[in-house]
């Protein structure tokens, strides 16, 4: 029977422009448009602060820099910091992480969609906040961990240390709420035969992360809560010359800082771990070992808080816990690189541009690793805290390893995401062009941190080597933007004109690559059957078919 005319859209009808159109992504509850989002404002902010670490590195090309003067140079720092970490690294994670999840575990959307929308717009806010404070007579300018008494009232009248802890205390509480929806997505919304123990890595380390998000942020939200409240309504927590501790501003911020460097850096081994797998055609090895490995770092960072406060006059015997504590932790580091290893041996290796960046991520996170493994050694450590030694360690970990594992996922997924295949012959000029910028750009601060350069000053005497070794950087700098706007183009031209990708580009055998490329709103038509780690394969060998097969029970 015909439907009848009356009943068929008119031409006429105009539709909801909150459900459609560029309105309806300001609406939208659907994850995977909110985890666009979330990389789209982080691109956003990557760039801004990309263009701060460039001003930085031109005031310290050279010895007696006048480009910034030290306040200016001091709230760039701050800014940047507060940058790449907060409104960055972990808000890219979490978008890669939204869009990708539910659709690992066979679910449709994440458990509680409006606090999903709520997350990435307070992160948005959270962001603006921090940046107003430049309009509104300075920004934060006591360092990215601001701090106390530093930021206290008494040595800082201007709004800046105001206006971080506000913005950190909103990005916290968007941080909280992504947890949550991640942890009862994961616990509750998987597909038919999805057990624990056939849940893919990424989703594994995403469930650890967002434990470890539950239990730091609000520590760092409480330090935000803090300082405005000493700063504003005349309580002394942080104030030794009215009864505080600056001491307990530094135990407080570790407590976050520590469990906060592997909320960045987890996702990213979860990333790797789906790459490697796929390019190599074989299964992860000693998948048990590595979800283990991943629970065996979330418990131990906790007892890591202290492991930058060596020289803060803890005693000899604290010393030697974290010291011990710290080279504990480094063994679920290393099975995980034993593993990906063993994976790599033996397999039908596909350089793409996507392996190309894990491969890299496996040296640079290597570098990164054992080098804060050899600052772990209390004399070494002590002599090296708070030189230029540290600074490369950090970048090592985050760039060389949270950033190239956030590539490799970038070329992995935006088949995924936008039905197109990113550009090869360009990612590969944009691989390249960063290996060399990073390397260049933070293998000699590990030379002037041993030569006793500071951290954290707007500049520097003409002492020898010095300004030879900053300028190094300094270029090495520019290489890495340069990369950064290759990638712009690669994206930009590929989803005009790059080649249709297909539902399953790289042959892959997670849930994702079930559904079409991207995905239907509601993900797929059927969930296939979920009965090995690698259902996609198994369902091949036994002549099925992803998109007309359901799960066991027969239902979503």
């Amino acid at each position: 029977m015909s439907t009848p005319a009356a009943l068929l859209p008119s031409e006429g009808v105009r539709r909801d422009p909150w459900r459609s159109g560029r309105l309806g992504w300001v609406a939208t509850v659907d994850h995977k448009r909110i985890g666009i989002l979330y990389l789209i404002i982080t691109l956003f902010f990557f760039l801004v602060g990309g263009v701060e670490a460039l001003l930085m590195r031109l005031q310290l090309a050279q010895p007696n820099g006048q480009l910034l003067s030290p306040h200016s140079y001091n709230e760039v720092f701050t800014m940047h910091g507060i940058t790449m970490i907060f409104l960055v690294v972990m808000p890219a994670l979490i978008g890669l992480s939204n869009y990708v999840v539910p659709l690992m575990i066979g679910a449709r959307n994440v458990a509680f969609p409006r606090l999903n929308a709520f997350s990435v717009w307070i992160l948005l806010f959270g962001g603006l906040l921090l940046y107003y404070s430049f309009l509104a007579g300075g920004a934060p300018d006591a360092g990215w961990i601001s701090f106390a008494p530093l930021s206290e009232i008494a040595y800082n009248v201007g709004p800046g240390p105001d206006y971080w802890a506000l913005g950190l205390f909103v990005l916290a509480i968007g941080s909280v709420a992504t947890a949550i929806n991640f942890i009862v997505t994961i616990l509750r919304m998987r597909a038919p035969g999805m057990t624990p123990g056939r849940l893919p890595l990424f989703v594994w380390v995403t469930l650890v992360s967002s434990f470890l998000i539950l239990v730091a942020l609000p520590v760092l939200g409480a330090v935000a809560a803090m300082l405005f409240l000493d700063r504003n309504l005349g309580t002394y927590f942080f104030q030794p010359d009215a009864g505080g501790s600056a001491l307990l501003w530094q135990h407080l911020f570790r407590a976050f800082g520590q469990p906060g460097v592997y909320i960045m850096v987890l996702p990213a081994f979860g990333i790797i771990s789906e790459v490697i797998p796929v390019f190599s055609r074989k299964p992860i090895y000693g998948y048990a070992f590595m979800a283990a490995s991943t629970l065996a770092i979330g418990v131990l960072c906790f007892g890591l808080w202290a492991a930058d406060l060596l020289a803060g006059g803890l005693g000899r015997s604290m010393h030697l816990v974290v010291a011990a504590i710290s080279m504990l932790v480094a063994i679920p580091a290393g099975v995980k690189i034993f593993n990906w290893t063993a994976t790599l041996y033996g397999g039908s290796i596909r350089l793409t541009t996507s392996m190309l960046f894990a491969l890299a991520f496996l040296i640079q996170f290597t570098i990164g690793g054992l080098s804060a493994l050899m600052s772990t050694t209390v004399p070494v450590g002590w002599q090296l805290t708070g030189t230029d030694f540290m600074v490369a360690q950090l970048h090592y970990v985050l760039v060389g390893g949270t950033f190239f594992a956030l590539m490799a996922g970038a070329y992995y997924w935006f088949p995924k995401m936008s039905g197109r295949l990113l550009s090869e012959r360009l990612g590969r000029w944009h691989f390249w062009l960063m290996v060399i910028g990073v390397n260049t750009t933070f293998m000699v601060q590990y030379l002037l941190g041993l030569m006793g350069m500071r951290r954290r000053v707007y500049t520097y005497p003409n002492l020898p080597g010095w300004g030879a070794l900053n300028l190094v950087s300094t270029i090495g700098a520019f290489i890495v933007a340069l990369s950064v706007l290759l990638f712009l183009v690669n994206i930009a031209w590929s989803l005009r004109r790059g080649a249709k990708a297909g539902d399953n580009p790289w042959q892959a055998w997670s849930l994702e690559w079930a559904t079409t490329s991207p995905p239907p709103i509601h993900n797929f038509e059927r969930v296939p059957p979920v009965t090995s780690r690698r259902p996609l394969r198994t369902l091949a060998h036994s002549g099925g078919h992803p998109r007309r097969d359901v799960g066991p029970d027969g239902s979503q």
